[in-house]
């Protein structure tokens, strides 16, 4: 009965092999979900784009805007609004960055914050409609407010849902690591996206 002897220079070559091999499968199979959701992003952007696009032409349409008679908006609570959510996308870059460490926890933390800060957003939201003293068809300001904030506010729920459903999730252990975080990144950009709306209109409607 001959024995076999195992040559580990061979055998170590043949691990690198497999490793290059598994790689090469990874990169032609690469995962498409990132660049679905960048083009739902543009998609959406283009829908926002329209509608800051129809109230300018709304505006250049009239010689006064808003229209004579529209009570002036306030802007204390908008702008804490507004530092509030912009403020919330740093809290949530912490996230991504606190699993791309491997620290689920830390992941969380930063999650629950950030669905607290998009919850508070909506509620002074909410605040603001109830005190504001135009309504939907007063004239085609108040029209294009309630309709502009209304839409990104549909939006600010979504994410504050989605960041909530992934906390939910990182609840399983492992389910959220370094190496696998498409959930936590993926509402990290879709977060991101609706400050960026938010600050356009908030120049908008309340500055210019």
């Amino acid at each position: 009965m001959q024995s076999q002897t195992i040559d580990p220079a061979k055998t170590e070559l043949n691990h690198h092999h497999a490793a290059e091999a598994s790689v090469g499968h990874h990169e032609e199979h690469p995962d498409h979900r990132l660049f679905g959701l960048y083009v739902f992003l543009i998609a959406e952007g283009m829908i926002f784009m329209g509608l800051f696009g129809a109230y300018l032409a709304f505006r250049a349409t009239l010689p006064v805007w808003p229209p004579a008679g529209t009570p002036e908006l306030e802007l204390l609570l908008p702008g804490v609004n507004t530092i509030n959510l912009i403020s919330s996308s740093f809290v949530m870059h912490n996230a991504d960055t606190a699993i791309k460490k491997n620290d689920p926890r830390g992941a969380r933390i930063w999650l629950a914050i950030t669905a607290l800060m998009g919850a508070t957003f909506l509620v002074g939201q909410v605040y603001e409609y109830t005190h504001l003293e135009f309504g939907l068809t007063t004239n085609l300001f108040a029209s294009a407010f309630y309709v502009l904030t209304g839409f990104h506010g549909l939006h600010v729920t979504i994410g504050v849902l989605a960041i909530v459903a992934v906390l939910w999730r990182s609840r399983t252990p492992g389910h959220y690591s370094n190496e696998k975080h498409f959930g936590i990144e993926a509402a990290e950009i879709y977060w991101h996206f609706v400050d960026v709306i938010w600050i356009i209109l908030f120049g908008l409607l309340y500055l210019l």
